[in-house]
């Protein structure tokens, strides 16, 4: 039988309609059969996986890997940085906000990450995307209590998109050395935890 086909994305799977003689017949691909585990098949993870319990349950762990963004923020003297410019070396990046509650409840634990590792082999960037002078003047104050961590800033507000989160506050990724996103988490953790520190020395441990 000729006819034509033509084929429809409706809620994210596929309808094929085939037009032939006047009749119209509807091949819907439901989530059952052959189409269930290519619809519900959930992310691929890394073995990093393993480090998903407790407080740190909802972390992922992408298996393809990709290289954090060329994003240009600022260091506190307003100077141009980028992640590439801590290749070599394991970084954890820590977005956040004085809006954001979470953020400020969790960052006593973040300074806390950074002093349990002071050889430098281990970066922590606590970056700022509040807006407005008085906010970030506000946000540096904060940050000036918890050392001994530094200020950096996004005063644009697009880092939270840029990385798995997809705007999500606070938001904290760990990059290797190769400057991949090896684990992302969305929400409130405490990264001083047995379970943060495991997760940080097994990427520590890995071939540079």
């Amino acid at each position: 039988m000729s006819g034509s086909k033509r084929g429809v994305w409706i809620g994210g799977v596929l309808a094929l309609a085939v037009l032939a003689g006047g009749t119209v017949g509807t091949l819907y691909a439901m989530r059952a059969g052959p189409f269930k585990a290519a619809v519900n098949a959930p992310p691929e993870k890394s073995d990093l996986a393993r480090f998903a319990v407790g407080g740190l349950a909802a972390l992922e762990t992408p298996a393809v890997l990709e290289t954090a963004p060329d994003y240009v923020f600022q260091d506190r003297a307003g100077a141009d940085v980028r992640f590439a410019d801590f290749r070599g070396k394991v970084v954890l990046i820590n977005l956040w906000a004085m809006w954001c509650a979470p953020c400020r409840t969790e960052m006593p634990t973040i300074a806390a990450l950074a002093e349990a590792y002071p050889d430098g082999d281990l970066v922590v960037l606590p970056i700022n995307v509040d807006t407005g002078a008085d906010a970030v003047a506000d946000a540096k104050s904060f940050i000036d209590v918890h050392e001994p961590l530094p200020f950096y800033g996004d005063t644009r507000f697009q880092l939270p998109f840029e990385f798995p989160g997809k705007g999500k506050m606070p938001q904290t990724i760990l990059l290797d050395r190769q400057g991949r996103i090896r684990a992302a988490f969305s929400g409130e953790a405490d990264w001083a935890s047995a379970e943060a520190r495991a997760l940080i020395d097994a990427v520590r441990a890995e071939p540079a």
